[in-house]
């Protein structure tokens, strides 16, 4: 047998996750007799075992390892299918008929160019409604993946475009973003070294994969909070030049000499067939 059901994915990717069908069972809102015998009968399907079941506990086969991670890209298809064909037609906004594509956006990036973008789109034929949607620093591919976005500005090296399609828009250098007051402040360039280890003013730490990279500096969940606490005088940040846009009057910019361009590409799942999503594409290849 060579299909299967999302609902036994799900019932796999849930006891794959936790480790154990009785936390597996709960997160599903199931009794764990029934979880154990779908997670069977689905063995026996595929003629292969997914779990290592023994008095530690359980653990995932190498097959196991296998459907976890096609599992995971299978729901996010579905989902990410579901997701678009509600937005295509309209039943995600009752009474709105007008087309309309999501584009996710990196929270302070690329200011002057989203808006330039945006104004130029509006003007062409039979465009559609961009609805912009700003996400943290590495989240647009899994917008992508999962639906949420039709669309996104995605930033190289720091998002990976695999399995996109994409348009190169823009190269810009990096900057480091301190305390206005801080000695460093009133230098013409930086280097990487000079920003990673300043006495008292660690760098800030973006979520990556669910997870905080390890260091001192603090946990920033969203650009309004990462802008007081450079302006308090309590973290550093690294961003593409074109941050200089969102700056306070307590912030300062100082170009880093050898840290590497970031490419700001306008990306987008390598499926779709949407015609809208075709006409951006156009004017941002235009700009």
């Amino acid at each position: 047998m060579d299909t299967l059901e999302t609902r036994e994915l799900r019932y796999f990717l849930a006891v794959a996750e936790e480790l154990h069908f009785g936390r597996a069972a709960e997160r599903l809102g199931m009794a764990q007799p029934p979880l154990s015998r779908a997670i069977q009968q689905l063995e026996r399907r595929l003629g292969v075992a997914l779990l290592q079941r023994n008095r530690r506990g359980v653990a995932l086969t190498d097959a196991g390892e296998i459907l976890v991670h096609e599992g995971r890209a299978a729901l996010d298809a579905t989902t990410a299918a579901a997701r678009r064909t509600r937005r295509a037609g309209g039943a995600d906004r009752p009474g709105s008929s007008r087309t309309r594509l999501v584009l996710a956006v990196k929270a302070g990036s690329s200011h002057e160019l989203l808006h330039k973008l945006l104004d130029a789109y509006a003007v062409e034929p039979d465009a559609a409604e961009i609805e912009v949607l700003p996400s943290g620093t590495c989240e647009q591919g899994e917008m992508l993946r999962d639906g949420r976005a039709d669309v996104a500005l995605m930033h190289a090296p720091f998002n990976s475009l695999t399995g996109f399609d994409s348009e190169e828009l823009m190269t810009e250098g990096q900057i480091a973003i301190l305390p206005a007051g801080h000695p460093l402040a009133t230098r013409t360039a930086l280097s990487l070294a000079d920003v990673s280890d300043i006495p008292g003013l660690p760098l800030a730490r973006w979520a990556h994969d669910g997870a905080y990279p390890p260091g001192p500096g603090p946990e920033i969940r969203d650009q309004t909070q990462l802008a007081q606490l450079i302006a308090l005088g309590r973290t550093v940040a690294v961003f593409p030049d074109s941050a200089r846009s969102w700056l306070w009057s307590e912030h300062a910019a100082v170009p880093l000499n050898d840290a590497p361009p970031v490419v700001t590409h306008l990306a987008w799942p390598a499926h779709s067939r949407s015609l809208a999503l075709a006409g951006l594409i156009r004017t941002a290849t235009r700009l």
